[in-house]
C-alpha cells in the first residue's frame, strides 16, 4: 500500500487504544511504525537487479516478525521522543506493535503479494480486495485520525475502524462478483479455463482487471460492476492475450544453467507464474498482472535478457510508466461509463 495509507492506518491502531492524554503521541509513533516495514526496499544490489523483488514484503512483513519489528521501532522511538514525552517503554512498545501490525495485513489486501507466513512459506499472499492507492479508503481515515488528535477524542478513531474494516470487505465482495461475471463470459465463449484472478484497478473497487489462464494463453479482460449493480448490469471489456512463455521455443539461445535463466524463474515466482514474452521487444519477459488500462497487456515492469551476456550476468529489471493523457481518459471512461 502507499506510504500515506500505511502511516494513517498505523496511527489509527494505537490511537484507538490510547487515552486522550497520549492520543497525539500514539498517532505519531504508530504512523512511523506503520511505515517502517517498507524499509526493506533498501535491500538492493547494483549487481543483482532482482534482489529487491525477493526481499520486499518478505521477512519485515511476516506475521512472526511483528513483535521484533515493533521492538526495533520502539527502541528508536523511545530514544528520539519517548523520554521527552514522558512515556515509559511499555507505552512506546504498545504504540509501535499496534502500528507495525497493521502494515503487512494491509499489504495483503492488495494485489502485489506479501509473505505473511515467512519463514514457514514463501507464498505471496494477495487477497486482491483494494488497490495499492485508493483515496476513497485513505482520505476518510486520514480525516478521522487528524480530527481525533485535534479533539483529543479516541472515540473518533475507534468509530473509524468501522470504515477500516468495511471497505476491504466491500472490496472482497466486489472481487467475487467480478470473478463471477468473468467466469460466465468465459464459459459462454467456450474457453477452457485453468485459473482466474480479479484485481482492483487503480484507486477504486468498481473496475476490475481479470487475469486468466487457458491451455495456451494468458488473457486480460476487465469488468466494471458498481456497488449497487446486479451481476447482469455489469460491463465486460474484452482485452488482450499472450501465449504462455515457452523457454525452449521463445529463447533458443538461452543457457538453462545461466544466471539469466535463474532470473526468469525468480521473476516467475514473483509474478505468480503470469509471465509471457513481450510481443514487441523480443528479449523481454513481462508480468501481465498489472497495467494502467485493466484490459491491456502493457506491463508496469519486465525483465530483459541479453543474448551476449556472460553466464554469470543478471538480466535487467525494467519499470514502465506510460500514463499519457489518452490512457487517463480511457481509464476514466471505463470507470465511469
Amino acid at each position: 500500500m502507499d506510504p500515506i495509507t500505511q502511516a494513517v492506518l498505523g496511527a489509527a491502531a494505537p490511537q484507538a487504544a490510547a487515552n486522550s492524554k497520549n492520543l497525539k503521541k500514539a498517532g505519531i509513533i504508530g504512523a512511523a511504525a506503520g511505515m517502517s516495514a517498507d524499509l526493506d526496499v533498501l535491500i538492493r544490489s547494483s549487481m543483482d537487479p532482482l534482489l529487491f523483488l525477493e526481499y520486499h514484503r518478505q521477512f519485515t512483513h511476516s506475521l512472526i516478525f511483528i513483535p521484533v519489528g515493533a521492538l526495533l521501532c520502539a527502541l528508536v522511538a523511545q530514544v528520539i521522543v519517548g523520554k521527552r514525552w514522558q512515556l515509559d517503554f511499555k507505552e512506546t512498545y504498545l504504540f509501535c506493535i499496534l502500528g507495525y501490525a497493521t502494515h503487512a495485513l494491509l499489504d495483503a489486501c492488495t494485489t502485489y503479494g506479501t509473505m505473511l507466513y515467512w519463514p514457514f512459506s514463501d507464498e505471496r499472499v494477495a487477497w486482491n480486495t483494494i488497490s495499492v492507492i485508493d483515496p476513497v479508503y485513505t482520505v476518510p481515515l486520514l480525516l478521522a485520525v487528524i480530527v481525533a488528535a485535534l479533539k483529543n477524542n479516541p472515540w473518533i478513531t475507534r468509530l473509524a475502524w468501522i470504515w477500516i474494516l468495511l471497505y476491504p470487505t466491500l472490496g472482497l465482495m466486489q472481487n467475487h462478483r467480478a470473478e463471477k461475471v468473468a467466469r460466465h463470459y468465459i464459459k459462454d465463449n467456450g474457453e477452457k479455463l485453468i485459473s482466474l484472478e480479479a484485481k482492483p484497478s487503480m484507486g477504486n473497487i468498481v473496475l476490475w482487471k481479470i487475469v486468466y489462464e487457458t491451455e495456451t494463453h494468458y488473457h486480460v479482460d476487465a469488468v466494471r460492476i458498481g456497488l449497487f449493480q446486479g451481476i447482469k448490469e455489469a460491463r465486460f471489456f474484452k482485452g488482450d492475450k499472450l501465449e504462455k512463455l515457452d523457454l525452449a521455443e521463445d529463447f533458443l539461445w538461452l543457457d538453462k544453467n545461466s544466471q539469466q535463466a535463474k532470473d526468469i524463474e525468480r521473476f516467475r515466482w514473483f509474478s505468480n507464474g503470469y509471465i509471457a514474452k513481450d510481443p514487441v521487444h523480443e528479449n523481454r519477459i513481462v508480468d501481465i498482472r498489472y497495467s494502467i488500462i485493466p484490459n491491456e497487456i502493457q506491463p508496469l515492469w519486465s525483465i530483459e535478457l541479453d543474448p551476449n551476456a556472460a553466464p554469470e550476468e543478471h538480466s535487467l529489471y525494467l519499470v514502465h510508466r506510460d500514463i499519457s493523457r489518452e490512457k487517463r481518459a480511457l481509464f476514466l471512461k471505463m470507470l465511469w461509463h
